[in-house]
C-alpha cells in the first residue's frame, strides 16, 4: 500500500479540532499558512509562555490515520482534523520514524522534529481521549501515539491523495522524543 495523505486541515486559531480543507499550502521556514502555529518562532500558547523566542519546532503536525481508526474503534466519536493536525497520513508508521526523516508531498518536504505530547485539550474535546492516546510498551515505557510534529523545509501545496515518500536520515538513527 502506498503512503498517502488522508486528509488536510487548518485553523487560524487556537482550537483543538481544525476544519479539514481541500488544500493546504506549507511555507519553508513558516509551517501551514493561515495556521495559529505558522511563524519561525513557538506559537503554542504554553511555550510562547515560557520563551517567545525559541525556534518553532512545531510548525507541521501529522497524524496517521490509523489512530482514528483505532480510537473509532474503542467508541471515539471523531475524524480526521478533529485532534488539531494539519496533515492525516494513511499508510506510513509515523511514530516508528526517526528525529530527521523527512516526508515529501509534492514539491513540500517536512522534515520531523519530534512527537507530539498529547494534552488535556483532547479531554476537553472528547473526554478520555488523551488516555486513549498513550499506552506501554512491553517494558512499561511511555507510548505517545498523538502523531508527530516537523518543520517545513520546502514549500507546495498539499491535498488529499497526495503521495508521501520517506527519505530517513543516516545511521544511528534518533528516536523521536515529545517537542
Amino acid at each position: 500500500m502506498s503512503a498517502v495523505v488522508a486528509a488536510v486541515s487548518c485553523s487560524a486559531t487556537h482550537d483543538c479540532s481544525k476544519p479539514n480543507q481541500e488544500s493546504i499550502q506549507l511555507l519553508t521556514g513558516l509551517g501551514v499558512k493561515v495556521d495559529s502555529h505558522s511563524g519561525e518562532t513557538v506559537k503554542q500558547r504554553a511555550r510562547v509562555a515560557l520563551d517567545p523566542n525559541k525556534p518553532n519546532l512545531r510548525q507541521a503536525h501529522m497524524i496517521h490515520m490509523e489512530l482514528y481508526d483505532e480510537l473509532q474503534a474503542a467508541g471515539f466519536d471523531i475524524s480526521a482534523g478533529q485532534m488539531g493536525e494539519n496533515i492525516t497520513t494513511h499508510g506510513v508508521d509515523l511514530l516508528g520514524l526517526p528525529i530527521g526523516a523527512r516526508l515529501r508531498i509534492q514539491d513540500a518536504v517536512v522534515e520531523v522534529t519530534g512527537l507530539r505530547n498529547p494534552c488535556y485539550q483532547l479531554d476537553n474535546f472528547r473526554p478520555g481521549l488523551t488516555k486513549a492516546t498513550l499506552d506501554h510498551d512491553e517494558e512499561g515505557n511511555l507510548i505517545r501515539k498523538a502523531g508527530i510534529i516537523g518543520i517545513v523545509l520546502s514549500s507546495g501545496q498539499v491535498s488529499p491523495g497526495d503521495l508521501i515518500s520517506v527519505e530517513l536520515p543516516p545511521e544511528p538513527h534518533q528516536p523521536l522524543e515529545p517537542v
